[in-house]
């Protein structure tokens, strides 16, 4: 893919530039974009698990959940 030409530089062949494309990162800021890319999985994973839930009718309600599990809180809570 990539050909050695001397310590300081490659050479990229022009068709693999145009037919698939290159991008070149630094080791950091490729595990920066993996880390945030697998974030991102799992929290449109979370996301798309709660509207199934929400449409099967398992949610409630912040109202409900506060005054079932901290009602102390839920005095405060203005509704």
């Amino acid at each position: 893919m990539a050909n050695l030409r001397n310590k300081n530089s490659i050479s990229i062949p022009k068709k693999l530039l145009r037919k698939k494309g290159v991008v070149i990162l630094d080791l950091e800021e490729y595990k920066k974009l993996l880390k945030y890319e697998i974030e991102k999985e799992y929290i449109d994973k979370i996301v798309k698990e709660g509207l199934k839930e929400k449409k099967e009718g398992k949610t409630e309600s912040l109202e409900s959940f506060l005054q079932r599990e901290y009602p102390r809180l839920y005095e405060d809570y203005t509704h």
